[in-house]
């Protein structure tokens, strides 16, 4: 007996798989061969982009880290009740105005930004806290209520009463808590009602019985909303 194997028997189909392969492959080469300096184009182009996108990933990593090392005099000046000389700076360290300017993109930039519109609030200049507290990238978290509330405050103490409101209502929705979300709530009530819009008032007021019955601003609504169903 013949210890050759015997001879495979290829299907037609495993066939055809192969030949497909082989002319997959074959296509492939002549088009690299006759398109060699666009396929190297397509390459470089790749390899640039990634390359960009790790130079900025790394460009932002470095600006975070120089804004928030940059801005710890700046903001220990701004703990002490020094707004206006933490906002300019000296010769010892860089104002917060600068950083933020300067350092924008940056997650500690952007929190520059927060601290120039709050310290500007503070000094009573109102047109440049509103523009800082507008350029501030909110989250939904205590500071992003907060800066929606300083933009709220300004808008109010400008006359513009229903931006107020509709204002102090996203502070109290964009970050739920029960020691400052009753608060602008009140805040965005007592708006709504200096602007006229008595049923939005009545609104905020039975939120803040429904959501945070256990707090001071729960007991004051009882009164403003016996005062509204009393005026129908």
């Amino acid at each position: 007996m013949s210890t050759l194997n015997p001879t495979r028997k290829v299907s037609r189909k495993h066939e055809l798989r192969e030949d497909t392969v082989v002319t997959f492959y074959a296509r492939a080469l002549g088009y690299f061969e006759n398109n060699r300096n666009v396929v190297y184009s397509v390459l470089g182009g790749i390899v640039v982009l990634v390359a960009v996108i790790m130079g900025f990933s790394w460009m932002k990593a470095t600006s975070n880290a120089k804004a928030l090392t940059e801005m710890a005099s700046a903001v220990q000046i701004y703990e002490a009740g020094e707004f206006q000389a933490s906002l300019d700076g000296d010769a010892a360290f860089t104002g917060m105005i600068v950083i933020a300017d300067k350092y924008g993109n940056s997650a500690s930039g952007n929190l520059a930004r927060f601290y120039v519109a709050d310290a500007f609030f503070r000094v009573g200049n109102m047109e440049r806290a509103l523009e800082y507290f507008e350029d501030y990238s909110k989250g939904s978290d205590y500071l992003g209520a907060s800066a929606y509330a300083g933009e709220a405050a300004i808008h109010e103490l400008n006359g513009d009463l229903k931006k107020a409101g509709d204002l102090f209502l996203k502070a109290a929705n964009v970050f739920s808590s029960d020691i400052t979300s009753p608060m602008y709530l009140e805040s965005a009530a007592r708006a709504y009602a200096a602007a006229g819009e008595s049923s939005k008032a009545l609104s905020a007021y039975e939120t803040i019985k429904e959501d945070f019955p256990d707090t001071q601003a729960a007991q004051n609504a009882d009164f403003f909303i016996a005062k509204f169903e009393a005026a129908k």
